[in-house]
C-alpha cells in the first residue's frame, strides 16, 4: 500500500491544569491519503483544533506518533517543522490572521520571503493568486479596506503561496456571511478538484457535508469515519511551484530589514518613544566629548600665554615663601650664563613694580613690567601697534614703553593711537612705542599693564639690581624637563645653594590637560550611563512590542517562519531604532552646540568625526545587546499560543 500523506498512530496531547494534566485527545490514530478532502467535526472543546495544530505542524503530540510522508515528525527540530509549514502546508484561518500594516500582495507574499524566492518572482506569484482569486483589483488594499470574504481569500492565496499540497481551514466560514461562506466553500472544492488535499475543521455539519469524508470527534476520541458522496468539481488552473532562490539568505535579510521599517512606520509613536532615550543619550556623549575637546583647547590656548615650553625662575623655596625678597642672588648675570646654554632659546630677566599712570586728566594705578624685548615672544604676547622697544634701547636705559590696549583705552580713548604720545609713569616721563594684545586666560590679569626695558625700571624705579624672575624659552628640540634639571644644576653652581624654584608651563599644561581630561572621562561616564538608560529604554519597549506583537509572530511562524527569521527581525529592528536614534542624537548635540556657540562669547564646543562615529557605533551595539533578549523571546514563542493569545 503507498504510504499515507498524514498519518498519526495513537497521539494523545494533555495540558497542565493546576497539578493535574487534561487530556485533549486521547489515543487518536488516522490516516489521510494526498488529494483527500476531510472535514473534522465536532463541538466547542472536542479536541479537532488541536488536532489541526498537530496536522498542521503548529503543535506536537504529548505521546504517540504522527508522520509526514512516512517521516516522523517527533524526531525534527523546530527549524525543520517550520520548513514543514512552509512547502507543505498551507492555513486558512477563521480570523484570517492578515497582518494590518501590509497589503494584500505583501501578506499574500509573506510565505515566499521565508522559502527565499527573489522579490520580482514573489510579487508576480502573489498578483497571480489573488487574481485567480477574483482579486486582482485589489491587490494595493490593507486588510481594513477588504470585506471578510476578500479577506478569506487573500488568506487562500497566502496558503498557496508556496504550493500549499495541504490545506488546512479552521472554521474558514465562521466569520463570513452565507454568500462569502459558500464562496469560499467553492475555492475550497476547486483547490481539492486540482489536487490539493484539503482537510477542513467546522462545528457546521453543512460545510463539512461538502467533503468526501467526514470525521466526528467528541471529547479528544474520533466516534466517526465516513466517507459521503460529493460531486465532482472543476479544479482551478494549476500553477507552477515557487523556484527556489539562489540567495535566501540575502533575500532573508532584505525583508527582514523591509518589514522591520514597515513595523517601525506603522507605529511611529512608540518608534519614537523607543529612540527618545538613545537621542539623549547620543547627544549627551558627543557634547560631552566636544565640551571637553573645546575645554582642553581653551586651556591649551591660554597656557600659551605663559609661552611654549618656558621656564620661570623665581627666587626662594616656592611660591609662597615669604623670605624671596631677601634674596639678592638672582641677577642680570644668571640671565646673560643661561642665555649661553644651547638649549635656550631665548632668556629675558625681568622685574616688575607698580606706579600710578597719567595721561593729561586721566590717570590709573598699573603694573610696571621691566623685561627685553624678547619677553613679548617668551610669553605669546602679540603686537597690536608700533614696534617693540630695542636691545640698543634695554642697553641705553632709554625712557620707552610698550602698553596694553587697555592701558591705551583708559588714559588715551578708545581705539586711540597714541604711538609717540608721552606717559608719566610715576614721575618718569616715558615715549609710548608700542601697543600689545592683553594676556589672555592663564597668567593673565585684568591690570593696566605698561612695559619697559628692565635696566630703566631698575636703575629708576627700584635702585636694585636683583631681578624678580628670569623667563627661559627653552628650544624646539630640547625637552623642558631636561632644560629645567641643567638650569637647576647651573644657578644652584652659581649661588652655591638652590635658593630658587623653577615653574615650568610645559608641567602645568600636562597637569591641566589631564586635569580636563579626567574631567571629560567623568562627565563622559555620566552620558555613558544615560546611554545605557536608554539602552534599557529600547529593551523595555521592544519586549512590550513582542507582547503586542505575538499574533503576528504566530502567523508568521505559521507560514514557515524559521526562530531565526523572526529573532533576525526584531533584532534588526532594535538596531534601525536604535542607529536611527543615534543619528537624530547626532544631529541634536549639533544643534544645542550651535546654540552653545551662539549664546556663548569665548567657548565653542569641538566635535570631532571619532567622537561621532563611535557614538553611533555605539547606538547599534545597544540595539544588538538590548535587543537580543525580545528577539530571543519572540523567537521562542509557541505558535499555537501566539496564533490564540489569551
Amino acid at each position: 500500500m503507498p504510504t499515507p500523506l498524514l498519518a498519526l498512530h495513537g497521539v494523545w496531547k494533555s495540558f497542565p491544569s493546576g497539578e493535574d494534566r487534561v487530556a485533549v485527545l486521547r489515543d487518536v490514530s488516522l490516516e489521510i491519503n494526498a488529494g483527500e478532502m476531510v472535514a473534522i467535526v465536532g463541538a466547542s472543546g472536542s479536541g479537532k483544533s488541536t488536532l489541526m495544530n498537530i496536522l498542521g505542524c503548529l503543535d506536537v503530540a504529548s505521546a504517540g506518533t504522527y508522520r509526514v510522508r512516512g517521516r516522523d515528525v517527533a524526531s525534527l527540530d523546530n527549524d525543520e517543522r517550520a520548513a514543514l509549514r512552509r512547502e507543505t502546508f498551507g492555513f486558512i484561518f477563521q480570523r484570517y490572521h492578515l497582518l494590518a500594516e501590509l497589503t494584500a500582495e505583501a501578506n499574500v507574499a509573506i510565505p515566499g520571503v521565508y522559502a527565499g524566492l527573489a522579490p520580482e518572482p514573489r510579487r508576480s506569484r502573489a498578483q497571480a493568486l489573488l487574481t485567480r482569486l477574483g482579486l486582482g483589483d485589489r491587490t494595493g488594499y490593507r486588510p481594513g479596506q477588504l470585506s471578510g470574504g476578500q479577506q478569506q481569500r487573500v488568506s487562500i492565496a497566502r496558503a498557496l503561496m508556496n504550493g500549499g499540497e495541504v490545506i488546512l481551514a479552521d472554521e474558514p466560514t465562521g466569520a463570513l456571511d452565507s454568500h462569502s461562506g459558500e464562496e469560499v466553500l467553492t475555492i475550497l472544492d476547486e483547490l481539492n478538484a486540482a489536487g490539493r488535499t484539503v482537510i477542513i475543521v467546522t462545528h457546521d455539519m453543512d460545510v463539512a457535508r461538502r467533503a468526501g469524508r467526514i470525521i466526528e470527534i467528541r471529547d479528544g476520541v474520533i466516534v466517526a469515519d465516513h466517507r459521503v458522496p460529493r460531486p465532482v468539481t472543476p479544479g482551478l488552473p494549476p500553477t507552477h511551484p515557487p523556484e527556489k532562490a539562489s540567495a535566501a539568505l540575502w533575500t532573508g535579510l532584505v525583508e527582514s530589514f523591509r518589514m522591520a521599517v514597515v513595523a517601525m512606520a506603522a507605529h511611529r509613536l512608540r518608534t519614537f518613544l523607543t529612540m527618545l532615550g538613545i537621542i539623549i543619550g547620543i547627544a549627551a556623549v558627543v557634547n560631552v566629548v566636544a565640551l571637553g575637546t573645546g575645554a582642553q583647547q581653551q586651556v591649551l590656548a591660554s597656557i600659551s600665554g605663559l609661552g611654549t615650553s618656558t621656564l620661570e625662575i623665581f627666587p626662594g623655596e616656592d611660591m609662597g615663601d615669604v623670605r624671596s625678597g631677601r634674596i639678592r642672588t638672582l641677577v642680570v648675570a644668571d640671565a646673560d650664563a643661561l642665555a649661553l646654554q644651547p638649549y635656550a632659546a631665548a632668556v629675558t630677566p625681568t622685574v616688575q613694580t607698580s606706579a600710578t599712570l597719567r595721561h593729561a586728566a586721566n590717570a590709573s594705578s598699573a603694573t610696571v613690567t621691566g623685561s627685553a624685548a624678547s619677553l613679548f615672544d617668551a610669553r605669546g604676547i602679540t603686537l597690536a601697534a608700533g614696534r617693540l622697544f630695542t636691545p640698543e634701547e634695554v642697553a641705553g636705559r632709554a625712557q620707552v614703553a610698550v602698553i596694553d590696549t587697555r592701558t591705551r583705552d583708559t588714559l588715551f580713548g578708545e581705539g586711540s593711537a597714541p604711538i609717540g604720545d608721552v606717559l608719566l609713569v610715576g614721575r618718569v616721563p616715558v615715549r609710548v612705542v608700542g601697543i600689545v594684545n592683553p594676556r589672555q586666560g592663564f597668567g593673565g590679569n585684568d591690570n593696566l599693564n605698561v612695559y619697559l626695558p628692565f635696566t630703566t625700571v631698575q636703575t629708576r624705579f627700584l635702585g636694585s639690581r636683583v631681578l624678580r624672575s628670569i623667563t627661559l624659552r627653552v628650544a624646539d628640540d630640547v625637552e623642558p624637563a631636561a632644560a629645567e634639571a641643567a638650569t637647576t644644576a647651573l644657578l644652584a653652581e652659581r649661588h652655591g645653594r638652590q635658593d630658587f624654584f623653577i615653574v615650568n608651563t610645559d608641567e602645568i599644561r600636562e597637569t591641566i590637560t589631564a586635569t580636563t581630561q579626567t574631567m571629560a572621562l567623568l562627565i563622559g561616564s555620566i552620558a555613558v550611563i544615560s546611554l545605557m538608560v536608554g539602552g534599557i529604554g529600547v529593551m523595555n519597549i521592544m519586549l512590550v512590542s513582542v507582547s503586542e506583537r505575538i499574533g503576528e509572530i504566530g502567523v508568521r511562524m505559521a507560514v514557515g517562519a524559521r526562530r531565526s527569521d523572526i529573532q533576525r527581525q526584531f533584532l534588526i529592528e532594535a538596531v534601525l531604532v536604535s542607529a536611527l536614534g543615534g543619528a537624530l542624537g547626532v544631529g541634536a548635540a549639533f544643534g544645542t552646540g550651535g546654540l552653545f556657540t551662539a549664546f556663548g562669547e569665548n567657548f565653542r564646543l569641538i566635535y570631532s568625526a571619532q567622537s561621532i562615529v563611535l557614538a553611533v557605533t555605539a547606538s547599534m551595539a545597544i540595539g544588538v545587546v538590548f535587543g537580543y533578549l525580545p528577539a530571543r523571546r519572540a523567537s521562542r514563542l509557541d505558535p499555537v499560543r501566539a496564533l490564540s493569545p489569551a
